[in-house]
């Protein structure tokens, strides 16, 4: 079965020629890469003021930081069994509430430990370019 035609006013007929440097070529391939979108696509929304959402992926392979992902993990998991027991209308008592207490407190601990690797490159936006 043959795909259908567009309609006449959605066709793209007319071309342009465009040259560019080495660098230009490689950043326009870059930010196309970025939104998995084509050249010409990136282009033409970049005439017509299209917004364009970047989706950065950061990777870090650091042992520390996955060992404070594997406590995260563990501190979730019991805060989801205290959140359980609680639906299930468990009665809150003082050795409860101190456990809640010691997974806030190592949470707080984990932010800190997070943002000392982290160090000056946190929360800035020129850290995405290096």
């Amino acid at each position: 079965m043959a795909r259908p035609e567009k309609d006449k006013k959605l066709k793209h007929k007319n071309f342009i020629t465009l040259k560019l440097t080495d660098m230009e070529l490689v950043c326009l391939e870059q930010s196309a890469n970025a939104l998995h979108i084509s050249r010409v696509e990136y282009l033409r929304n970049l005439i017509l003021e299209k917004p364009m959402i970047y989706k950065y992926e950061i990777v870090a392979d650091n042992e520390e930081l996955k060992k404070l992902n594997a406590e995260i993990g563990k501190i979730g998991s019991n805060l989801n069994q205290i959140a359980k027991k609680l639906n299930q209308g468990g009665v809150r008592s003082v050795i409860l509430q101190d456990r809640i207490h010691e997974c806030i407190d190592k949470l707080f601990d984990l932010r800190i430990e997070v943002m000392k690797l982290a160090g000056d490159h946190y929360g800035d936006i020129e850290t995405q370019d290096k």
